[in-house]
């Protein structure tokens, strides 16, 4: 990286001399710099997608680009508290690798090439629709209705909220899926 242990400590502890010259506490210091960075921002609460746990998060957004993540102190689950993970999503966020439109890979190709959201979607309902008719059973062996698919299977996200559970399982339930999970209970 370039510097040095030795260096590391000298350039701390003169940041942190300069603070208290100025009469601010390393507290007081990075206070102030989180309130200008956030100031005019956008404020957004939203869920850690990470595990089941569901922590709630506050975003900080300019120009359409994330800039603070902290934990919501009034959210029921963390109080605020944040584990590694969620408290580094700020570097997932802004990760100049982080792949932000959709691949696709042909059968027998061996790279991933981008393709527009308006085709991804569509292929993907195609696919949906072709399985589940292939796949749908309307009686069992005994003869009984059970209207079901059997060849799609789904495994939820701790990071949807219960409105978006209800929705996604209306939903679900209405392809006739039977083999619904969600990550918290693997």
């Amino acid at each position: 990286m370039g510097i040095s242990r030795r260096d590391f400590l000298k350039y701390s502890g003169g940041t942190a001399i300069a603070s208290t010259v100025v009469g601010l506490s390393p507290e007081e210091a990075e206070a102030r710099e989180r309130e200008n960075r956030t100031k005019g921002a956008q404020v957004t609460t939203t869920i850690c997608p990470y595990c089941a746990v569901g922590c709630g998060m506050i975003a900080h957004s300019k120009d359409g680009k994330v800039v603070n993540i902290e934990g919501d102190p009034d959210h029921p689950v963390n109080r605020g508290t944040l584990c590694s993970k969620g408290a580094a999503l700020f570097q997932v966020a802004n990760n100049p690798t982080r792949v932000t439109k959709p691949r696709y890979r042909e059968a027998g190709a061996s790279d991933w090439k981008e393709v527009e959201w308006d085709w991804a979607f569509d292929e993907i309902a195609k696919r949906i629709k072709k399985t589940r008719d292939e796949t749908f059973v309307r009686h069992n062996v005994k003869n009984q209705e059970v209207n079901r698919c059997d060849g799609i299977a789904h495994v939820g996200s701790a990071a949807l909220d219960n409105e978006e559970c209800y929705v996604l399982q209306k939903w679900l339930r209405s392809l006739g899926l039977v083999y619904i999970e969600h990550q918290a209970r693997i």
